[in-house]
This record gives structure tokens, sequence and C-alpha cells, in this order.
């Protein structure tokens, strides 16, 4: 392990904005983390995966420790499932593709989202109407302040919607070191009736889907909708899907029959966070170096040297505007750093 002095962020960061961080250190095994944890330096350190899911707001005067923690294997299986474990510095999508290919179900919606595994579990990562806490086993976390190891199962993780204990009550507390999956490998469960995949999988030809099948439409879809962070900056969806009580689903519905909806329960609705934002005029809208990108307003895009700052006042721009029509607040689903 390594500790580097006054390191630019630019490269650690989806948004590709540079920020510096007055300390650095990259650890690669679960030791080293125990290790770097106790150098008072590093006391208040942030925890850096794959950046994917931060915005930057201006030089931080704090350490940063970039987790790169390696490994997926299986741990434990019977005839119908297996406990898959990666490390947290797995990049999600290679792991996706792992079971794929090694015919390990549960995780094909999941392709291409973009970060690594360690902060899969904290946003309780999901699309195409699957998420993490659908196939999770375990978690296994270091504490900050003790340096102990701990597992916590899906209860104590109090997973909800791009939530779990790890963004609350245990926020800065633990280190995501490893996670564990609990997937099929006989009769997998096929998710297809969301956002599209039916008819990608026609259009692609597929009558007889497999879990393959399911992660290339799902690829397709995305990559024709989101841009690609290494040739524009972004950081994915920046914003969550608010759900909304249905009456009020309904009511908005009525004057826009035309929304794409969704039943959360016979209560509430969920409804496309990039759907409001392009009925609000934004979807491919630039200001200056910023702007919502053309083909997915839900994404938010650094089109030149933008800052962060710049980014989060378009942020909040939009937010302003979807409130105003529809009495909607949109929650960012993008951490921010300062």
């Amino acid at each position: 392990m390594e500790v580097k002095n006054q390191v630019s962020l630019a490269q650690y960061n989806s948004f590709s904005i540079s920020v510096n961080t007055p300390l650095f250190a990259e650890v690669t095994t679960s030791l080293a983390l125990q290790e770097v944890l106790k150098d008072p330096r590093f006391k208040e350190a942030l925890i850096l995966g794959g950046g994917s899911n931060i915005l930057l707001l201006q030089d931080l005067s704090r350490p940063v420790i970039k987790i790169s923690i390696p490994g997926i294997r299986i741990i434990a299986e019977n005839e119908q499932t297996a406990i898959v474990s990666a490390g947290a510095g797995v990049v999600w999508h290679d792991l996706v593709m792992w079971c794929i290919v090694n015919n390990l179900g549960g995780i094909e919606n999941l392709s291409l989202i973009p970060g690594l595994v360690g902060a899969a579990p904290i946003q309780n990562i999901g699309a195409y109407g699957v998420e993490l806490s659908d196939v999770f086993h375990n978690v296994i976390g270091i504490g900050r302040k003790t340096g102990d190891s701990k597992i916590f199962d899906a209860e104590e993780c109090n997973f909800g919607y791009r939530d779990s204990i790890f963004k609350n009550e245990l926020k800065d507390e633990y280190v995501i070191t490893t996670l564990r999956l609990s997937l099929t490998k006989i009769n997998h469960q096929l998710h297809l009736d969301y956002g599209g995949i039916s008819k990608t999988l026609d259009e692609m030809g597929v009558t007889a889907p497999t879990i393959d099948d399911v992660a290339k439409a799902v690829i397709r879809i995305r990559s024709a909708k989101l841009p690609d962070p290494s040739k524009l900056g972004n950081a994915g969806s920046f914003f969550k899907n608010p759900v909304v009580l249905t009456s009020k689903a309904v009511q908005i519905a009525k004057e826009f029959p035309d929304m794409p909806a969704y039943t959360v329960d016979e209560n509430f609705t969920k409804i496309p966070a990039g759907w409001l934002i392009e009925q609000a005029g934004f979807k491919g809208k630039v200001f200056g170096n910023v702007g919502m990108h053309k083909n997915q307003a839900l994404v938010l895009v650094n089109y030149g040297d933008a800052t962060g700052t710049e980014l989060w006042e378009h942020a909040q721009r939009v937010m302003d505007a979807v409130l105003a029509k529809f009495d909607i607040d949109l929650e960012p689903e993008v951490n921010l750093i300062n």
C-alpha cells in the first residue's frame, strides 16, 4: 500500500471532475484496509469505490482511501443455488458477466450498471424491475473506528428503494469489503416486463430467452440511452424515480395520458424521473458545460470542464422546474461530496 500526497481525483470519478485530495491510499486487501484505518492521518477519510455515484463539489480537505479489493468465487452451492462472493473492488458489470458465463441467474437485469461491487449494497442498486436485495445473501464490512470485521445479513441491512442502513444509521461507520449473492443455477426466474426488455428481445429475434439474452437486451437498451462515462462525464441516473401517492399519479395522468407509471403497492406508484424531467423541457438542453442527456433525461452530463458546483446548480434547476410543474420533489441518487 502506497500513500500519495496531493492527488487529482479526475480519473477516480465518472464525472471526470478535477479536484484534489491531500492524501491518497489504495487498498487491495482487507488487511491493508484495516492497517490504513489505524493511521490517524486517515481518520476522516473519504472511502472511494468506482466514483460513479458521487459528485465532487470542491477540492477535499480530507484524505481518500480507494477500495480495490479483487476476486470472484463460489463459496457454497447445492443443486438449485450458488453463493457467489465478490471483492468490493470488482467492477459490477464484470461480476454480472462472470455470473452469466457460469450460468448463475438473478442479476442479469443489472447489466452495465456503472461502479464497483462495494457500492452495490449501500445503494441497493436496481434496474429493469430487479434490485440487489432480491439476490442478496450477506455483506462483510470493517468498522472504521474499531477495525473489526462484521457480517450483515439482509434484515440487518434494512434495504429500501436505493437505500440501506449504510446510507442512514451506519453511514460512514463501515467499509464494505465483500459482497455475497444467492443466485440460481437452474429454473432462472426472468424479469422481462420492465423497461422494454420484452420488446428488445423480440427485435433480437429471441423467442425463448436465457439469462444471457436478457443481459444482452439490457446492455442494448442501456447503451442506446446512456452515455459512456469514459467519453462523456456522467454518473448514470442522477435522480431517484419518485414514488408518489397513486391518487396523485392518477391526477397527473389525466393531463398526461401517456405518462409511464409502475405500481408499487395499493397506495403508491412510481413515476420515471426521466419522463418528468423531459416534460419540464430539459432533455438534451445544454447550459454551458452541463445538461441532461439527449437520449435519457435522467442523466446529468459534464459536456466540458464543468465544476461540481456547476453540475449541482443545474441539478437544482431541474429539481425546481419539476417541482413547479408537477409538485413532485426529485431526490438525487448521487452522493454530494464537499
